[in-house]
């Protein structure tokens, strides 16, 4: 249905004459607002000071449940499972983030619905359409509405309001960076030693052969070949590293190895050379980049290239990387052999292997 507007605005030069007769004719003319009324907040004192109260109560249950909600993921196992009427059994670290977290957010919404509806100002403000583009004068009349909206809402006078309003909604994005937790362990120094750092002259530990799960022999190893080996016997796993360890995998990620034999004139640098024994060199497998195994050798030219991102190592020049997203050399371990001549490992190795994270130490 349309009708036309043109008697619902009359220009003031206009308006006299036309009134009633008008609205008679226009059934659709515009009838005005209603006359303001008042709500008990703005005529008595004592229900203003409540409601602050209750608007401020608000932020600070927000600010509690948001350290419930931190409280909650330190403290509880995740694996705990709780009995909750009528949800059943679930589970409890789940839970107790779910609902703080919930009434964090909900007690900031509500408190500023309820600072709105009996604190803010409620006067309607009628305001004629006019064209996207503002003018000056309609630019000035926003910004004095602003203003007198600023003040009238009392942002500035109602310091216990505006102080737990802003507290809580500065606490509770903090659940959201103890959520970061979640995206892995943190490292710490885990990565800086290995299962090779119970080693010593004194208790070496053996170099066992990750095929054939026997202790490796120096004369074994054949120039030009390429090894794979995992720590024996030692102090803490008195069998050697396992497979059926139930920390298999997180071990062997940072202590398998590769063994590779050169001739001892072709090796470069002269303290790869020492860390050997007659030619035979043992570095981590891990690549230095994001620490996917290393698998390929180059005999010819002693390169070993990483399979996944194709980082390239010099073995007989310290690995240095000669080509790749590498940031580090492989880190070597100093080996010699025992009485009987099987290879052992008198240390840790040279530097953290794995992938070059930034805080790591050299």
């Amino acid at each position: 249905m349309s009708h036309d507007m043109s008697d619902d605005k009359l220009p003031a030069e206009h308006a006299e004459g036309h009134g009633e007769a008008a609205v008679a004719d226009n059934p659709f003319a515009d009838p005005g607002l209603p006359a303001h009324e008042p709500r008990r907040t703005d005529v008595d004192e004592r229900a203003e000071k409540r409601a602050e109260r209750q608007v401020s109560l608000l932020f600070v249950v927000s600010m509690l449940a948001t350290i419930g909600f931190i409280a909650s993921y330190v403290a509880i196992d995740p694996d705990r499972i709780v009995y909750v009427f009528p949800l059943g059994h679930i589970n409890a670290l789940n839970f107790a983030l779910g609902l703080t977290l919930g009434v964090a957010l909900f007690c900031i919404g509500a408190g500023a619905v309820h600072w709105a509806r009996t604190l803010m100002s409620d006067v309607e403000l009628p305001s004629e359409r006019h064209p996207i583009e503002a003018d000056e004068e309609t630019r000035r009349e926003i910004l004095e509405q602003w203003d007198t909206g600023a003040k009238e809402s009392g942002f500035g006078r109602r310091k216990l309001i505006r102080n737990t309003m802003i507290g809580s909604m500065a606490m509770v994005p903090l659940a959201g960076v103890v959520l970061l937790r979640d995206l892995g362990p943190l490292p710490e120094k885990k990565l800086e030693s290995t299962g090779w750092s119970e080693a010593t002259a004194a208790a070496p530990i053996k170099l066992i052969d990750m095929n054939t799960n026997e202790p490796m022999m120096a004369s074994d190893i054949q120039v030009g070949s390429l090894t794979f080996a995992k720590p024996g016997p030692s102090a803490s796993r008195p069998n050697g590293l396992q497979e059926s360890d139930e920390d298999f995998q997180q071990a062997i990620a940072k202590d398998a190895l590769m063994l590779i034999r050169i001739q001892p004139e072709d090796i470069k640098d002269a303290k790869s050379r020492d860390l050997g024994f007659e030619g035979v060199l043992v570095f981590s497998k891990i690549c230095t980049h994001v620490g996917c195994p290393i698998s390929l050798y180059e005999q010819q030219t002693h390169h070993a290239l990483c399979p996944c991102h194709q980082s390239t190592f010099d073995l007989s020049d310290g690995a240095r990387v000669i080509f790749g997203p590498a940031g580090h050399p492989l880190p070597q371990l100093k080996i010699t052999t025992d009485s009987l001549g099987y290879l052992v490992a008198t240390g840790d190795f040279s530097h953290p292997v794995g992938p070059s994270y930034w805080e790591r130490s050299e």
